[in-house]
């Protein structure tokens, strides 16, 4: 997925109330970026951190500025929630992820199960159905990439709609999109969510398939590369 234009530096001054983040761009103008990311960044937050902006000139936003990816040391970690559904519906549609080949039709938050919408729903017709929640990584600890990064009911209740699913004779898969490159499994994160990590242990006793894959994160564009391990038998 590439940037449709130039993005933006500066350096962040504070993020706050979860949506917002004041960031001191290289031209020396202060700015209020729009974050899409409802977690805690747990470690990706600390004042004076570069930042990548871009900026969006539409008279119904209230915020021109969209916060995309932050600089950690060397790594560049993309935040947005919003890109993950939009890369893994990139690699389906140009068959590079094996995990999810060999269906017709894609369509995304279709409704399904108890109030909720799935990321994406795969199709041969009525019969064959692959139901795909898609979650974004960004925690990382010793080489490890955790999820979530904060105590997460609706991710609870995600995996109880995927085994719902499963029992139905569906197929259903959680798929992690860590958007950095410097992880090499990915683990349940115990210790935030000892909940979440529970549900996930029978979520894929249930049959819920469990697929990570990392991002290459650049300033021209953000890819998925290669899969990671995913930890389920801690």
């Amino acid at each position: 997925m590439k940037f449709n234009q130039a993005l933006i530096r500066g350096t962040l001054i504070q993020r706050y109330k979860r949506f917002l983040a004041d960031v001191c761009l290289d031209s020396g103008e202060k700015v209020t970026a729009h974050t899409a990311n409802s977690g805690s960044m747990k470690g990706l937050i600390s004042p004076g951190n570069p930042v990548f902006l871009t900026f969006h000139d539409r008279p119904e936003r209230k915020l021109k500025y969209s916060w995309e990816i932050v600089q950690v040391g060397p790594t560049f970690v993309g935040i947005n929630t919003s890109l993950p559904n939009l890369l893994v519906e990139e690699g389906i549609r140009s068959e590079r992820l094996q995990e999810l080949r060999g269906y017709r039709d894609l369509r995304r938050e279709v409704k399904y199960g108890e109030n909720s919408r799935v990321d994406l729903l795969l199709s041969n017709g009525d019969r064959e159905r692959c139901y795909v929640e898609v979650k974004n990584v960004t925690l990382i600890e010793e080489g490890r990439a955790l999820f979530p990064d904060a105590v997460s009911e609706r991710g609870r209740k995600h995996l109880g709609e995927l085994v719902r699913m499963v029992r139905e004779g569906h197929r259903a898969v959680l798929f992690y999109v860590v958007q950095r490159g410097d992880a090499h499994t990915v683990y349940p994160a115990e210790a935030i969510d000892p909940e979440y990590a529970k549900a996930l242990r029978l979520a894929v006793k249930a049959g819920v398939e469990v697929v990570a894959y990392q991002a290459k994160v650049g300033l021209d564009e953000i890819v998925l590369t290669s899969p990671l391990k995913v930890e389920t038998s801690f």
